[in-house]
Order: structure tokens, then C-alpha cells, then sequence
């Protein structure tokens, strides 16, 4: 062998632990003897307080049901006899009947109050609305309706207004109602202006009138502009209207009198 197995320290043997089994002696049986003693002593200390505990839980279930109280006992209904029940149905049949007549009278006497409450005399009609006397020789008066800046030309208005000048509220609220034209919608606007201010402002009937004046007046042009070809603009002219309506009563084709 050379010297540097020499140097080698020599391995010990691993020691192994062994333990005692159960049948060799030792310290294991010695541990169940004392396991068991200590499950014997617990058996006998709950058999000694299990009469005790038992008594105790009847106790309280006793005290618990004298402390609820006692629910009242149903008692049976005797049947009663035939001839009974029948006697009792026909008194119960004449009560309700006697109960009723003895309430018609007292109903009978509410209801005329009520009757004579509910009739009320006969409220007054609202007062006609009655024409306005004039003074002798004084001028008839005038009312005036305007329309200004109306998105129409003057021209296009003029045509229409020159069917309803001269005519009665009546005829020209007709005409203009069937005028195939965009400027009628707004001579009837205007002419129910005028008919209100009439009836609100100088107490005239406003079939008694008629338009005594109806004309256009050119308003502001609005101008814009379109592009063309060859880089030009040609210029768009947006023209409005200003429109009036007057009215005067008529002169022999209303009747005097209240209407």
C-alpha cells in the first residue's frame, strides 16, 4: 500500500437505532398500561355524571312547559234539533227584511235633500257680444294687422292679395283657404291677426268686418352668392315682403242687434 492510503482516515460504521418492541420489555407497554388506566378513570367519571345531567335536561323541559301557556280546548258543537234550526233560518230570513223597509223610508227622505241640492237655478248666459254704436257723422274705425319681413317677393304676394281686397271676412277667409298659392298660408295668418285685434281691442264682431285695405311692400333682400363655370359667382337675390291688412265694418251688410 503507498503512503497516500495510509493518510485515508479509516470510516466508522453508522450506528443504527433500534426500538423496543412491544413484546421485548422496554418502555412501551409501561405507556399503554397508563393509557388505559387514564380511559378507565374518564369512563367511570361520566358514568357517575351522566344520572346527574339527565336530571337536570327534565327538569328544564318541565319548567320550559309550565312557563308556555296552555292553548284552550275546542269544544264540540251539540247538534241541535230540526224544528230548532229551522225556526232559527225563518227569524235570521225576517230580520234582514224588516231591517230593509224600515231603511227605505230613511233613504227616501235623504234623497230629496240631495235632489233638491243638486238643482240649481239656471246660470246666466254670457252676454252677446254686440256691435259698436257709432256717433253720427263720425268716421268708422280702423284696424290694422302687419307682417313684416315675410319670406316671399312682393310681386308673388301682391297676387294673391288682390282677390281678397274689398271682401268680407267671411268670403276671404274662403278664398284663401283654396288659393293654390304659398303666400295664402300667410294672408290668413295675418287676416286672423287682424280679426283678433278687432274683437280684443275696439269691441267690433269680427263677421261684421271687411278688408277694407290689403297690400305688399317690398322688404330686405338677402343676398347670396352661387358659383358658376370659369370661376365666377352669380349672385342670388333673396327677397321679403312686408304685408298689411285693414279692416273696417261693413256698411249695410251687417245686421244691428246683438249676434
Amino acid at each position: 500500500m503507498t503512503d497516500e492510503q495510509d493518510k485515508q482516515p479509516e470510516e466508522k460504521p453508522k450506528r443504527r437505532r433500534t426500538r423496543a418492541k412491544a413484546g421485548e420489555g422496554g418502555e412501551a407497554p409501561q405507556r399503554r398500561a397508563r393509557r388505559t388506566k387514564a380511559a378507565a378513570a374518564e369512563d367511570e367519571a361520566t358514568a357517575k355524571d351522566a344520572p346527574a345531567a339527565e336530571a337536570a335536561e327534565a327538569d328544564g323541559d318541565a319548567e320550559a312547559e309550565a312557563a308556555a301557556p296552555k292553548k284552550p280546548r275546542r269544544r264540540r258543537r251539540t247538534a241541535k234539533p230540526k224544528a230548532e234550526a229551522a225556526e232559527a233560518e225563518t227569524t235570521a230570513e225576517a230580520e234582514p227584511a224588516e231591517a230593509v223597509a224600515e231603511a227605505e223610508p230613511e233613504e227616501a227622505a235623504e234623497a230629496e235633500p240631495a235632489e233638491a241640492a243638486e238643482v240649481e237655478p239656471p246660470s246666466e248666459a254670457a252676454p252677446a257680444r254686440r256691435r259698436r254704436e257709432r256717433e253720427p257723422g263720425a268716421a268708422p274705425p280702423v284696424v290694422r294687422a302687419h307682417a313684416r319681413y315675410v319670406r316671399s317677393s312682393a310681386r308673388k304676394a301682391r297676387l294673391v292679395c288682390e282677390h281678397i281686397r274689398g271682401k268680407s271676412v267671411e268670403d276671404a277667409r274662403a278664398i284663401l283657404e283654396f288659393t293654390p298659392r304659398a303666400a295664402a298660408r300667410d294672408w290668413r295668418k295675418l287676416l286672423e291677426s287682424a280679426v283678433a285685434n278687432a274683437e280684443h281691442n275696439h269691441e267690433l264682431v269680427g263677421e261684421d268686418l271687411q278688408i277694407r285695405e290689403a297690400y305688399a311692400d317690398e322688404g330686405t333682400t338677402l343676398k347670396r352668392y352661387r358659383p358658376r363655370a370659369m370661376g365666377r359667382a352669380t349672385r342670388i337675390r333673396k327677397r321679403t315682403a312686408h304685408l298689411t291688412i285693414a279692416l273696417t265694418p261693413q256698411d249695410g251688410g251687417a245686421k244691428e242687434g246683438s249676434r
